[in-house]
């Protein structure tokens, strides 16, 4: 299916392209929300990774699935913007809506509250510590946590040999294990 999409797509099939386009667009989206930290940032690396997907899908080989090509198109615009920017967003903890901060709605099946709180205060010291992990190991640790993908597939995604990712993705939970140690989120 998404092969005789993308096939149509690179003939300049426009119905064919925003069928490939909504089949990813959340798995895109979410992955550039939790690279970015921000909405916002989120929203317009998306668009850009959708600009550069119709640009450059002609040249698209076929060489690797399409949605591993996506995503290294993501993470790639993801560590773009965040070179760019010089900054490292973190999920924030209240929302702005109409001018006003309202509490992030986290749905959350906990039995009680003090349990969903703490799950709560988890999540939020997970996110943060994700978002102070170096680049390169963000995505790596992501794409394999949050995507699926498997090592060969992250590999290819972000264009560094298999042992690289996997040492990659090693560091990274170390480092995730200090962070979350030293802010007291976490025990040894």
């Amino acid at each position: 299916m998404t092969e005789e999409l993308v096939r149509r797509a690179q003939q300049g099939d426009t119905e064919a392209f925003e069928a490939l386009l909504t089949a990813h667009e959340k798995q895109t989206y979410g992955m550039a929300l939790r690279m970015t930290g921000n909405r916002e940032d989120a929203a317009d690396v998306t668009q850009e990774v959708f600009l550069t997907v119709w640009r450059t899908l002609p040249s698209f080989r076929g060489e690797s699935r399409f949605s591993s090509w996506l995503y290294r198109l993501t993470a790639n615009a993801c560590i773009d913007h965040l070179r760019r920017e010089k900054r490292r967003h973190t999920v924030p903890l209240v929302r702005e809506e109409d001018g006003e901060e309202q509490a992030l709605d986290i749905p959350d099946p906990a039995p009680g509250p003090q349990e969903e709180a703490e799950r709560s205060e988890r999540r939020a010291a997970l996110r943060q510590a994700v978002a102070r992990l170096p680049e390169d190991q963000r995505a790596a640790l992501l794409l394999r946590e949050s995507g699926g993908l498997s090592y060969a597939e992250i590999a290819q995604t972000l264009g560094v040999p298999e042992g690289t990712v996997k040492s990659r993705i090693a560091r990274a939970r170390l480092q995730l294990r200090e962070i979350l140690s030293r802010d007291g989120n976490f025990s040894r």
